[in-house]
């Protein structure tokens, strides 16, 4: 699940559009907003957008443990760090959606 922070002059959503192309080689279209999950322990918000492959070439990084197209049962699977896999759930979740998840750990992003 690509992420990072936005730079300076950037908005949300080009942020995620760059951090997806720097770790995984590939360029996205933005479908959606879905939500934030605020970790209000170390006062870091995580924007969440659902997208689509629109060009690029899969590609590790420096960044990236690994990169793939799986189906999404699989993919879950393969989530194992903190809320992350709930993180993913909910922006499959239209129902869900827009959402605000306030946690608190100062040891999380």
């Amino acid at each position: 699940m690509p992420g990072g922070q936005v730079e300076e002059g950037e908005s949300l959503s080009q942020a995620a559009i760059r951090e997806t192309r720097e770790e995984s080689g590939i360029d996205i279209e933005i479908i959606k907003f879905c939500g934030i999950f605020q970790n209000i322990g170390n006062s870091i918000c995580n924007t969440l957008f659902l997208a689509k492959p629109i060009i690029g070439e899969l590609t590790k990084s420096s960044e990236s443990l690994d990169v793939g197209f799986f189906p999404i049962d699989e993919a879950l699977n393969k989530v194992q760090w903190k809320d992350f896999r709930q993180r993913i759930e909910y922006c499959l979740k239209p129902e869900l959606q827009p959402f605000c998840v306030e946690f608190m750990d100062t040891q999380n992003i």
